[in-house]
């Protein structure tokens, strides 16, 4: 390979880099949600569902994405803060759904085995469709200016892959770090025995805890695309109170003003995905269907008849 070559490869990786800095937040939140759409599946099918939903994750941002989210910068830039709100509220609404769940409510489900295997990668694509937006559209607008074409997809396709090798890396870790914890137990060293013993106890709390900080990152980015791009198209109360918390924050420090903006992301995002929610029942009832309880816990028809 020529200098000339290498020195462009070396400049797009650099250009790559600094402009996916600032979707590394969105980047965590992705591999925070995608392991709960793991669970419930047998050990030996982990890898292949989360190797399916890594699939749907490239052709999410090399067939979808960036072709609609270029050709839109270039001729209708007004549109996409419009797509950035829907998509906002496909996420506020999964995670309302989701605490809504903790209470007992939830949909009906496919019946178990390949069906509901392809339930749950269909529904990590459809969720990733919505983060892999936005980290490509805040990868695109942190470009320098005065890039060509063709530099720009080359940065925008180093950026799609390290991305998504870098969230579906971790999630692979993650599903399957009980069974590393598993063989160590087995080993002949006391030390990696305990350490096995370790990991193996703490795999449930350590799930529980991300499927709890997924819903939540569903919530905060939602409701931080809903809020954000409502400001773009003239609606800007909900942006004003975040920068109002920003500003009011300031003094204590970058830290807690990153709290504080997600926090009220967050909370702006279960509203919204409560509203929603409650419109999708609405018309679910007058389809004439009900939302589905668990095992345990009655309807409120039920409740009421007592």
């Amino acid at each position: 390979m020529s200098v000339g070559m290498l020195a462009v490869v070396d400049d797009i990786l650099s250009a790559a880099m600094k402009a996916s800095a600032k979707a590394a937040g969105v980047v965590i939140d992705d591999a925070a949600v995608t392991p709960q759409y793991v669970q419930g599946i047998t050990p030996a099918r982990e890898l292949p569902v989360v190797g399916k939903i890594a699939l749907g994750s490239l052709a999410n941002k090399f067939l979808i994405v960036l072709p609609i989210a270029l050709l839109l910068t270039a001729f209708a830039p007004w549109v996409l803060p419009f797509l950035l709100i829907l998509g906002g509220t496909y996420l506020c609404f999964e995670g309302a759904e989701k605490v809504l769940e903790w209470f007992g409510v939830q949909h009906d489900h496919a019946d178990e085995g390949d069906r509901d295997e392809n339930r749950l990668v269909w529904g990590a694509v459809r969720t990733d469709l919505i983060l892999s937006t936005e980290i490509m559209l805040i990868s695109l607008a942190n470009l320098e200016d005065g890039l060509d074409i063709w530099a720009t997809l080359a940065i925008l396709a180093v950026i799609a892959l390290i991305m998504t090798g870098a969230v579906y890396g971790a999630v692979a870790l993650l599903v399957k770090i009980d069974d590393i914890g598993l063989r160590m137990v087995k080993s002949s060293e006391k030390r990696v025995r305990h350490l096995g013993t370790s990991i193996v106890r703490s795999m449930p709390a350590v799930f529980r805890f991300i499927s709890i900080l997924g819903t939540v990152a569903m919530l905060w980015v939602g409701g931080h695309l809903v809020l954000v791009n409502l400001d773009e198209v003239g609606l800007p109360f909900g942006a004003d109170i975040l920068h109002g918390i920003e500003h009011l924050l300031e003094p204590l420090g970058g830290a807690i003003v990153w709290i504080g903006d997600s926090l009220f992301s967050a909370i702006a995002g279960l509203v919204i995905g409560l509203i929603v929610v409650g419109v999708v029942l609405g018309i679910g009832r007058m389809l004439g269907k009900k939302p589905s309880f668990h095992e345990g816990e009655e309807s409120p028809d039920a409740v009421s008849s007592h």
